[in-house]
């Protein structure tokens, strides 16, 4: 086909070249008018939807496309719409001859040149009055040049095959156009054939224009230009939402190579992205390496910095860090020789995000003072974003921003504000895209600061009102804290239910499909350490730490649950082997407050357990100080609950008492059944423990009952938490615990039937297994 004309653009221009004759009445032009300019120039793919079928309207504007947009419009002629002055028109091209000379008179719909009105004059011809002529640079304008222009490039053959995909096109409305217009009398081919008294099916028809009216293959016609657009629309998809190129889409261009059309050099960029998604390196690195080969020779060195940006990106991937690094280095360098600033500022960007991720392989880096500290990397970034107006990077800086000052545990008014300023930002210059970090770093910030519901409502307004319009990454992230929260509260079923929501179409990426993977299996691993399911937990947990994704947050994430296991297990050497290990790749560049609580509570409760509570009382005092300087209060719970077991084992019962109760209100609000749990644990044995004091002591009876019935109380409101998420052990304890305090208070009948309690629910916890 051609490299611009398809018979869809012919159609165009006899819509135009009715609009010009006057015809069309003032009420009908807006409308007419604005068809036109939506199908020659579609509205950007940012905002529009993913899909093949959005491309083909905009793109190859079908006869019942027509239909619709011009049968409802009246005319100036008595009895006549718009769409049948549009098939007088399109039959009046009765052969390849009128068509050479509908092209060879379009220009008539245009202004004369300047050139052309001084020649006029200067040979006496009077100016036409009464004629609509078009602007020579309006849009309308401009197409009819380019479409003339295009024509005169053509071939022969190619111009023929622009008539014979005409003919076809306009097929379908044959007898719409006979019933309309009996006087005229054509055969739906070719009206030298009618001269000639031939038919569609006689032989010289048969040689030229095949079994035309038979022929049942849904052929489109698009031109090169057309196919570039698909791509750009195709390769901006991929960038903004990642994942694959849908099968269908693949079909279609598949069918479109085959039919002979110029493959432009996009084609290799887009094969490049599917193989990078798909997993399949040394294709991808092929393709990149052809489609910048082919670029290199149309426009020099111009575009020689982003082969190298995606190189490093790939590299990245890849695992190849250092050769990631080198790339995007000299990347900066030609960017800046260039004066590139766009490319500039994302390199920067990317290379602060990398250097947060793999702190180990920015040393060089760092040596050469390219970036300087985190700060100062920031500053830049969000300086020169505003120099450029690169709205969407000064929006990504601001949360990069705002996530390093939680990450350090300082001022939260401070990543608040510029969490609301990125808000602001996004809003104001609406960028869909800056949403999705954006509702994701106030998720974390909610759950950090344990406003448990306001985290839950921000995954919400993000699942539910951008999700579309987001990468995929940022989907299944805030997916996957929605169903942490939902596993906090034991609706395993719900939070299982969301992961399978996913569609196993987006899941096409490799990495996509191994986050998925392991967020998934993540979940389930919890439920079964929760159910005591040894076998299934050690297999889970192997699966897990065989994918290796290259995520800081996933591996600490893994270190935490792989602890938990160690202990609920007994295995307090091995588990604290994690803790040091894991403590020592927590390197200064990515390092987390929330992990330094984490890894100091799990160390205490590790000696807890290993019965040395008293050496856990620094780290528990150490790590509810760092919690409380930065506002970590699910953090600082949970260090209150470490130091509580601490206090216990000095026998400081009341004071632990009037400590979990004081807390026990922010601990419900955090939706955390397990550290709920836990709490009233802590206060059954503070309680107890008072009881016993009196006991020993020879205190008041009653009283002393007063504080057992309370311990019973909550013991009860302990199990309701651990059979919530469905902790066999923690069941077990409480139950044991019940049957001790019955006998303790005589109550024999009730402390075995707590005891048959307990053995049911270990029998209940094997059949899990």
């Amino acid at each position: 086909m051609s490299r611009y004309l398809t018979p869809s653009k012919v159609a165009l221009l006899c819509i135009i070249s009715i609009y010009t004759e006057g015809v069309v009445l003032n009420s009908s032009a807006i409308h007419v008018l604005s068809f036109l300019v939506a199908s020659l120039f579609p509205i950007d793919s940012a905002e529009s939807s993913a899909s093949s079928r959005k491309w083909e309207k905009q793109c190859s504007v079908s006869i019942t496309d027509l239909e619709e947009a011009l049968s409802v419009h009246p005319s100036s002629i008595p009895g006549r719409s718009v769409w049948d002055l549009f098939l007088k028109k399109i039959w009046s091209l009765d052969s390849c001859d009128a068509l050479e000379i509908f092209f060879s008179e379009i220009s008539e719909m245009l202004v004369k040149t300047r050139e052309e009105q001084i020649h006029d004059r200067d040979n006496g011809l009077a100016l036409e009055t009464g004629t609509m002529r078009l602007s020579r640079c309006s849009p309308l304008g401009t197409f009819v040049r380019r479409a003339q222009l295009e024509f005169t490039r053509l071939q022969f053959h190619d111009s023929v095959k622009l008539w014979k995909g005409f003919v076809k096109y306009r097929l379908p409305t044959y007898q719409m156009w006979a019933r309309r217009n009996p006087s005229d009398e054509q055969t739906p081919v070719d009206i030298n054939l009618f001269e000639l008294d031939l038919d569609p099916s006689s032989e010289l028809a048969q040689v030229v224009y095949g079994n035309i009216e038979d022929d049942s293959e849904d052929e489109q016609y698009v031109s090169t230009k057309d196919v570039e657009r698909l791509l750009e629309f195709q390769v901006g998809e991929l960038q903004r939402l990642g994942g694959r190129v849908p099968d269908g889409m693949k079909k279609q261009l598949e069918r479109i190579i085959s039919s002979g059309v110029t493959l432009p050099n996009l084609a290799h960029y887009l094969k490049f992205l599917d193989a990078w998604r798909a997993g399949d390196y040394p294709s991808s690195f092929d393709n990149l390496h052809r489609y910048f080969d082919y670029t290199m020779h149309s426009r020099d060195r111009s575009s020689y910095q982003y082969a190298l940006l995606n190189l490093a990106i790939l590299q990245a991937d890849f695992g190849c860090h250092g050769e990631a690094v080198s790339a995007m280095q000299e990347a900066v360098s030609i960017a800046r020789e260039s004066h590139d600033m766009n490319c500039l500022n994302f390199c920067m960007s990317w290379l602060y995000h990398f250097g947060k991720a793999f702190p180990e392989q920015m040393k060089d880096v760092q040596n050469t003072g390219m970036l300087g500290n985190e700060k100062e990397g920031l500053s830049f970034l969000k300086a020169k974003a505003k120099e450029t107006e690169m709205w969407s990077l000064l929006s990504t800086t601001l949360l990069s921003e705002a996530k390093l000052e939680l990450q350090n545990g300082e001022s939260l008014a401070s990543s608040i504000e510029n969490i609301v300023r990125a808000s602001h930002l996004n809003v104001t210059k609406n960028l869909v895209n800056s949403m999705g970090p954006q509702l994701l770093l106030q998720t974390a910030l909610y759950a950090r600061i344990g406003i448990t519901h306001l985290s839950w409502l921000s995954s919400e307004i993000f699942r539910e009102c951008y999700a579309s319009k987001a990468p995929f990454e940022d989907f299944l992230k805030s997916t996957f804290r929605n169903c942490q929260l939902l596993a906090q509260q034991g609706r395993y079923k719900d939070a299982t239910a969301r992961m399978n929501q996913i569609e196993p179409e987006k899941l096409r990426s490799l990495k996509a499909n191994q986050h998925w993977t392991f967020f998934s299996g993540f979940l389930q691993l919890r439920r079964q350490i929760y159910r005591d399911d040894k076998v299934a937990a050690e297999y889970l947990l192997s699966q897990l730490q065989a994918i290796q994704l290259l995520d800081n947050d996933i591996s600490v994430l893994l270190s935490f649950i792989s602890i938990e296991f160690m202990i609920r297990q007994g295995d307090y050497g091995r588990a604290m082997r994690i803790v040091e290990q894991t403590a020592k790749s927590i390197h200064q560049d990515n390092f987390d407050v929330h992990s330094q609580v984490r890894l100091l509570c799990l160390k205490a409760r590790i000696l807890e357990k290993s019965g040395q509570p008293q050496r856990g009382f620094s780290l528990a005092m150490r790590a509810a100080s760092i919690a409380h300087r930065s506002r970590l209060l699910p953090g600082l719970w949970e260090a209150i609950c470490v130091l509580a077991g601490v206090l216990l084992s000095l026998n400081e019962f009341e004071a632990v008492g009037e400590m979990m109760e004081s807390i026990m209100p922010q601990i419900l609000e955090s939706d955390d059944c397990e550290l709920a749990a836990q709490a009233y644990s802590l206060l059954v044995d503070a309680n107890m423990g008072v009881a016993g004091k009196l006991w020993s002591q020879g205190q008041n009876t009653p009283v002393r009952k007063e504080y057992m019935n309370r311990a019973l109380g909550y013991i009860d409101c302990a199990y309701d938490q651990y059979e919530e998420i469905e902790d066999i052990k923690g069941q077990c304890e409480m139950m044991a615990k019940k049957a001790t305090v019955m006998h303790l208070t005589g109550d024999l009948v009730l402390a075995n039937d707590y005891a048959a309690k307990y053995l049911d629910l270990q029998k209940q916890g094997g059949s899990w297994r």
